[in-house]
């Protein structure tokens, strides 16, 4: 690839961030007013202010409430939430209404002031099936009934009704009968009176949502025949009844859930002595092979017997058990229907995301830590991608410009820092005063370096006071640094030689946190060294390189004059500038050796000011070079496809993803979401000590790494969201000012690193 000359000039117009919005978004808070010594043509119009939204948040809240609603609902459906077993029978001599009902018949009506029982005519086989509907077994008994003219009940689990509407309207139209197994299939038994009630109208309401029917018939999960009660069983038997249910216990229970072979099934459920039954089977709850085969050959061997087959209540002479249900009751049915399905589909696809952000995640950490080891070796080697740049014949003049607004806490620590270089070229100075309402401006020139001139103009965002600089530079290798920030002496040289390479456009240098003794600076000290100088060797390589950061960056100036200067359409300056360079067929390297000290915000409201209008500015870069991903190069396809996923879509799917870890470890065993979280913060501490090494820091700054899951993460996800709730909403986000603490005028810099290992 040739490299780009003066002439190769590229420009593209200032470009809204959305279609909906105007130019300007990288205003300052008070509007802008052009300088009289701005090049012409980069100054936008002047913005009426705009607050952030704030709707959105209400809006997240719905969201997750909704999610966690969702969670909750297929929880309870699945037995997560209130799971329930089978509760052991009950020590002590039984009461006499409960001999009465071990001794009666398996149809209970325990609505009146005596217990009564009844059993089915001779030569009458009620069959009945419990747990249904079941997509792949439900069919397969349906057919077979329907094969021998038969008609059973169905004691149908409430939830796989609104799994399956369809399944039980076919068991109503085809003549069959239901009955209600519970919601969840709790055993009703050992829960509070309340979930009782629940259990129960739940299943009637998805009934009613399928249907339009309710049921007069009940049988508790768990139960068998009358002699089987237990005292707890007879406590929840009375419960039911007193919701108006008739109890429909058994005469023989099959056990097919046991799988005891065909054979065996038949057996059991064969009436003896022509007598009549209420036989128990299961249509669902796992394979029901042999349980199909039973029902085919039991109708075939009682029917030679002159046995007919009917539901409970054709057997007994009543009535049917189904009652039309009322329109409302029919619309809150549906509606639960609805959301049971959506809960069960939102659950298994959020599973599915979870599994892949957390593959992206850790192939991400992995596939960059090897990028960053090639591209040290390579470093360490004197190489680099295209080859080895030839060396300056002499060392050229260079101009640093600084854009300051308000940095008197540290604009001449910084200046001091720039003049005090081993460079050994002509070296400029340009502090462009941007307007501040300080003493930023007298504090640089009351410094009095030759080499220094202090430019005043009216205030107009960075990117004016870049562009100012840019107009004025005298040289053609340029060094752009933030007034908050200073240089190690060596920084200006390194980052220069880079420029040698007639391909390079950009040079990006290694950021570091000067103010990382609190927990806020620790944490943004191990982001700095692991999200932002370990991507961006990755990223040299990759030719993909997504910001030249304002801290600290060498560039071209004619490539800079070819684009049009720095543009104003964003509020992330470096990466719309460095997205430009790419596009526009420079190189833009990484230069690790070139050290830069910068203030990091002190408070979370400072950091939540400074990451938001990041993560905005970033936004507006994207959506800015959108057609990159359209263009011949790479460049935009690796770059807005890696900002894109792993920038916006899963800081976005985040809150879920908290959302899911705190409800399973509430609700179910802990020990996987600890091991799972464990294994993570494992995996980035691993990357992190390799990050540090690399950098030449001390790897026991990663103890604070684990408490960087419970707060700082959570900031950072929803700055995203409210980056973007800004932008999708179409608001202009004002510049936001990050108060300075005077960090390199009031203390020493942390200790310099060593430089990359060897």
């Amino acid at each position: 690839m040739r490299a780009p000359s003066p002439q190769d000039k590229q420009v593209w117009p200032p470009a809204p961030l959305l279609p909906w919005q105007d130019t300007g978004a990288a205003q300052p808070e008070e509007g802008r007013r052009k300088s009289p010594s701005e090049p012409p043509g980069l100054s936008p119009q002047p913005v009426r202010k705009a607050t952030d939204p704030r709707g959105h948040w209400l809006l997240l809240a719905v969201g997750l409430l909704l999610a966690s609603g969702a969670l909750v609902l297929n929880g309870y459906v699945t037995n997560v939430v209130g799971e329930t077993h089978a509760a052991p029978p009950a020590a002590g001599p039984p009461s006499p209404e409960l001999e009465r009902v071990r001794r009666g018949g398996p149809m209970l009506n325990l609505t009146g002031s005596q217990v009564a029982s009844v059993r089915l005519p001779a030569k009458t086989l009620a069959l009945t099936f419990d747990d249904g509907p079941d997509p792949a077994w439900t069919p397969q008994v349906l057919d077979a009934l329907k094969k021998h003219g038969a008609k059973a009940t169905f004691f149908a689990v409430g939830s796989k009704i609104a799994q399956h509407p369809e399944l039980t309207r076919r068991i109503v139209a085809e003549g069959h009968e239901i009955g209600n197994h519970t919601y969840a299939h709790a055993d009703l038994s050992e829960v509070p009176g309340w979930r009782l009630g629940l259990e129960l109208s739940l299943t009637q309401q998805a009934l009613a949502g399928a249907t339009g029917l309710h049921t007069t018939l009940a049988r508790p999960p768990y139960s068998s025949t009358p002699a089987a009660v237990t005292g707890p069983q007879w406590e929840s038997l009375k419960a039911v009844a007193d919701r108006g249910y008739l109890l429909v216990l058994t005469d023989l229970d099959t056990k097919d859930w046991a799988r005891p072979g065909s054979a065996q099934i038949v057996k059991a459920a064969l009436p003896s002595r022509g007598r009549g039954a209420i036989v128990m089977m299961h249509d669902a709850g796992g394979d029901r092979r042999q349980t199909v085969e039973a029902v085919d050959r039991v109708l075939g061997a009682l029917a030679d017997q002159g046995y007919r087959g009917v539901t409970v209540t054709q057997a007994l002479g009543m009535p049917s058990a189904h009652r039309q249900a009322k329109p409302v009751e029919r619309f809150a049915g549906a509606v639960l229907n609805v959301a049971q399905r959506g809960s069960k589909a939102f659950t298994e696809s959020l599973s599915w995301v979870l599994f892949a952000a957390g593959v992206l995640t850790l192939a991400r950490l992995g596939f960059f830590a090897v990028l960053a080891w090639v591209h040290a070796r390579r470093t360490r080697g004197g190489r680099r991608r295209r080859g080895r740049a030839p060396a300056w014949l002499a060392p050229p003049p260079v101009t640093v410009i600084v854009p300051a607004y308000n940095e008197a806490a540290g604009i001449q620590a910084t200046i001091r820092s720039l003049v005090n270089t081993t460079y050994q070229g002509a070296l400029e100075v340009l502090v462009v005063d941007d307007g501040s309402t300080d003493d930023t401006a007298a504090l640089a020139a009351a410094l009095a370096f030759d080499n220094v001139r202090v430019i005043r103009q009216h205030n107009g965002g960075k990117p004016s006071a870049l562009n100012t600089g840019i107009t004025h530079a005298r040289h053609e290798l340029l060094v752009m640094v933030d007034g908050d920030t200073v240089f190690e002496p060596a920084t200006i040289g390194q980052l220069i030689r880079q420029l040698a390479d007639p391909t390079v456009g950009a040079v990006s240098g290694n950021t570091k946190v000067g103010n990382r003794r609190g927990m806020i600076g620790r944490w943004q000290h191990i982001e700095y060294v692991i999200g932002f100088n370990l991507d961006r060797r990755a990223f040299e390589l990759l030719d993909c390189m997504a910001t030249v950061p304002g801290a600290i960056g060498a560039f071209r100036r004619s490539a800079l004059i070819a684009l049009g200067g720095v543009s104003t359409d964003t509020l992330a300056e470096d990466t719309d500038l460095t997205m430009a360079l790419c596009r526009a067929g420079w190189r833009v390297v990484y230069e690790e050796k070139a050290l830069a000290w910068t203030e990091a915000p002190t408070s979370l409201g400072q950091l939540w000011k400074q990451r938001y209008r990041w993560c905005y500015g970033t936004l507006q870069a994207m959506w800015k070079h959108r057609r990159a991903v359209l263009e011949r190069a790479s460049f935009g396809r690796r770059c807005l496809g890696y900002l894109t996923l792993f920038q916006v879509v899963l800081p976005l799917l985040a809150p879920v993803v908290d959302l899911m870890a705190v409800y399973s470890a509430a609700v179910g065993d802990p020990l996987p979401v600890v091991a799972v979280w464990g294994g993570f913060v494992i995996v980035q501490a691993l990357t992190g000590w390799y990050a540090l090494r690399l950098d030449g820091e001390r790897a026991s700054a990663l103890w604070v790494l684990p408490l960087q899951q419970f707060v700082y993460r959570q900031l950072m996800y929803l700055v995203v969201i409210q980056s973007v709730a800004t932008a999708v909403l179409g608001v202009r986000l004002r510049w936001h000012t990050v108060r300075r603490e005077g960090t390199f005028d009031a203390s020493p810099l942390p200790r310099t690193p060593a430089g990359t290992p060897s």
